[in-house]
């Protein structure tokens, strides 16, 4: 009698264990979502600031319509980009270079850096980069602790029998986080 109470209870601890870990496998799930979508709201704020400061940029800076274009195209790519975390990354760095590539043309326009408008809409970008890369390190973290979830044994094979696979970071290049060159002057 002992041995059935026994293996009813081993049993029992078993269902327990999976139901309490495909919970737990879910709320990770859904907390790497959430925070994609606090991702997904910082980037079209972003979206909605760089038509206006192209626009402030323009009036200063027209014969500079190479950068402008780049940031413009650079832009499109990035509302359109509609793939994985590593591919929404690969599009956002192409901007976040244009962006660079702005901010030192705009140097060698005094008049332009201290227009009151411009100073704002890059005051705007400043804090929103800022809550971007916030955004970025909380869905990294959620990431991180679901792929670890999902890869570390017991809970891996509850996961694999539920079909929980690991999410992609949300990375940024290195290559991207160079400052770009820019020269006004001639060869050197």
């Amino acid at each position: 009698m002992i041995v059935v109470y026994v293996v009813i209870g081993v049993i029992g601890f078993v269902l327990l264990y999976g139901v309490g870990t495909y919970n737990k496998l879910v709320r990770l799930r859904q907390h790497v979502r959430e925070s994609w979508s606090a991702i997904d709201t910082e980037l079209k704020r972003r979206y909605d600031l760089i038509p206006n400061l192209v626009e402030t940029v323009k009036g200063y800076a027209s014969h500079e319509r190479e950068t402008l274009q780049a940031v413009i195209d650079a832009r499109a790519n990035a509302v359109a980009s509609t793939g994985t975390p590593a591919e929404q990354a690969r599009d956002e760095n192409v901007l976040v270079g244009a962006l660079r590539q702005l901010f030192a043309v705009v140097e060698a326009y005094p008049d332009l850096k201290a227009n009151r408008s411009f100073l704002q809409m890059q005051e705007e970008l400043t804090v929103t980069e800022d809550r971007i890369q916030a955004s970025r390190r909380f869905y990294n973290a959620n990431v991180r602790d679901l792929n670890t979830r999902i890869e570390v044994f017991p809970s891996n094979v509850i996961a694999s029998m539920f079909g929980f696979r690991p999410e992609p970071f949300f990375e940024i290049d290195d290559a991207e986080r160079a400052v770009p060159r820019v020269s006004f002057g001639a060869s050197e």
